[in-house]
């Protein structure tokens, strides 16, 4: 009994991975395994040029979970990823980035890989098929109502994530969908539907490269964009950096001069006097005002430096 319930399960599930796009065949890469390296190059650069197109045409929903993010950070709640394999690690890579590109703290933006740590470098069995993992994940960083929940799964099926956006639904957080499948259990869970239909992929079933790109760059412009929104950016700088090495240093002295056409030493000696604080720095460089008064400034605009300027 137990076999014959094996092979229906398995015929179910072949079921449902044939009516999901980026799981089928791609008439353009049928002879790669007859090309040489330059050519087999060639098929996969031309269906990579597919996935910014299909990450455009979801822009509007981009913008929406965009507008919940940035309301969430106003009232103190966090964007969390999460996902399973390479969705989830992906999640786990872009909340990595945003402490040192923003001086956020590293609960800002949170990722959660099903299976945890382990997870990043090698799979876990069963992770993604286990959805009381998912709500354990969730309450162990206490996910409240204020918070912004991102479920990333190509399929738009793993289990693990569809009960996360489940479990965050209960709480009455803003919950996101992001996959490749549009007819997909997660866009049906999700307040927020983001789908990039990005075709099938060049080895079949390597959700890794198209979907996994198209995620990436949603990914990004979550962070991103919802980082700018809150007043981390000044231009087009990253002035809210923290310069934790001497790279970054060098880049904070750079983006001081850059934002506001000093000379070296000027920018070297108002960072020192901001304590490494670059955006604290411009506002002294521009306005001429001590720390403590630029600190009040920036205090009063939000963090907002354009603003903080015109006060």
């Amino acid at each position: 009994m137990d076999s014959e319930n094996t092979i229906e399960q398995q015929r179910t599930l072949i079921d449902e991975l044939s009516e999901i796009s980026s799981e089928g065949q791609n008439p353009e890469t049928l002879n790669i395994d007859l090309l040489d390296s330059t050519q087999i190059l060639h098929k996969i650069n031309a269906e990579d040029q597919k996935v910014a197109d299909a990450v455009k045409r979801v822009i509007p929903q981009i913008s929406q979970a965009v507008e919940c993010i940035v309301t969430a950070f106003k009232k103190g709640g966090r964007l969390v990823y999460i996902g399973a394999g390479t969705s989830g690690r992906l999640g786990v890579l872009d909340a990595a980035e945003c402490p040192p590109t923003f001086s956020v703290n590293e609960q800002h933006v949170l990722g959660i890989v099903a299976g945890g740590e382990t997870a990043l470098k090698k799979a876990i069995e069963g992770a993604e098929d286990n959805p009381y993992l998912a709500v354990d994940d969730l309450k162990a960083i206490h996910l409240n109502s204020h918070d912004v929940v991102v479920g990333i799964a190509a399929s738009g099926r793993t289990p693990y994530v569809l009960s996360a956006i489940n479990y965050a639904n209960t709480l009455g957080c803003c919950t996101v969908g992001l996959t490749c499948h549009p007819d997909s259990q997660l866009i049906a869970l999700a307040d927020v539907e983001i789908c990039t239909v990005v075709g099938a992929e060049v080895i079949t079933g390597s959700t890794r490269m198209k979907s996994g790109t198209a995620q990436k760059l949603v990914l990004n412009m979550l962070s991103t964009a919802s980082m700018i929104r809150s007043g981390k950016v000044y231009k087009n700088l990253m002035v809210d950096m923290k310069a934790s090495n001497e790279k970054l240093h060098a880049r904070a002295v750079r983006i001081v001069m850059q934002a506001t056409n000093c000379a070296h030493q000027q920018a070297v000696d108002a960072l020192n006097d901001a304590k490494q604080n670059a955006k604290l720095a411009i506002l002294m460089v521009l306005t001429g005002k001590s720390a403590q008064h630029a600190e009040q400034l920036l205090n009063q605009s939000g963090g907002f430096l354009r603003q903080a300027v015109e006060l």
